[in-house]
């Protein structure tokens, strides 16, 4: 099993759409993937119809009253589940303290669906805290879009300097442009001269679209309901891509 988070310490920069698209698609090419909506927003969630849960507590989950196993519901799509988000874990951070040695916890939890699932997908929190370290412990691949611009840019580098003081030294991560708007001279020049902070990230980049703002309104992937878009064809060469490194 691989577990793969998909973060950003800023919002409203793809993240979700992103872990929802590789999702579908790691279950199109019949891989049985299981997508875990951390984020007390639940975005994933939503996109994959799976808002309408009874819900769980924080506390219950990470001391093991309740187990994460419970939780999954299967999507509309063959091989792809999901556990829905829960406003309940915007508090995770404090019942991670609480636990004690919360650093772990995340990776405890997902461990047991190694005999069930090639993947493990996480769509984060955009945070530095408790809960970002027991992601970062938990997951192999952190997957990080980047909207080409300096402020995006300086985000990405922080967490890369918080990364190195926290010596999460597994961790692979793998930063992508995102957001993309070649009307831009920025982001035109910034995808033609990658900044150094870049040099490990993906080739793959994904446009800006509307096609992409429509997820809200199909409840679904790009490639679910605007296959042939400039859009859906970047998230298929990324998971491509992505499933190289992997090796899949």
């Amino acid at each position: 099993m691989q577990t793969i988070a998909f973060y950003n310490l800023k919002g409203g920069v793809g993240k979700t759409a992103t872990a929802v698209n590789m999702a579908w698609h790691a279950a199109r090419w019949k891989y049985r993937t299981l997508l875990w909506d951390l984020d007390p927003q639940g975005a994933a969630s939503f996109y994959l119809g799976a808002d309408d849960s009874p819900g769980y507590k924080a506390g219950s989950l990470l001391k093991g009253r309740q187990t994460l196993a419970s939780l999954k519901q299967q999507t509309r799509w063959p091989n792809l589940e999901v556990i829905p988000a829960d406003l309940s874990m915007r508090n995770a951070d404090i019942k991670l303290a609480e636990d004690g040695g919360g650093k772990a916890r995340l990776k405890e939890l997902v461990a047991p669906f190694g005999e069930s699932y090639p993947l493990v997908m996480l769509d984060c929190p955009p945070t530095l805290s408790p809960v970002a370290e027991s992601i970062f412990a938990a997951a192999d691949w952190l997957i990080v879009p980047v909207i080409p611009t300096h402020l995006s840019l300086r985000a990405f580098e922080q967490v890369l300097e918080w990364l190195d003081g926290k010596k999460f030294k597994h961790l692979k991560v793998v930063p992508f442009f995102n957001m993309v708007d070649r009307r831009r001279d920025l982001h035109v020049e910034m995808l033609v001269k990658r900044p150094a902070a870049m040099k490990n990230g993906l080739k793959t980049w994904i446009p800006y679209s509307t096609h992409v703002e429509q997820m809200g309104d199909h409840r679904a992937p790009v490639g679910e309901f605007a296959p042939y878009t400039p859009a859906a064809q970047a998230y298929r060469a990324m998971w491509f891509e992505l499933a190289e490194r992997l090796k899949l």
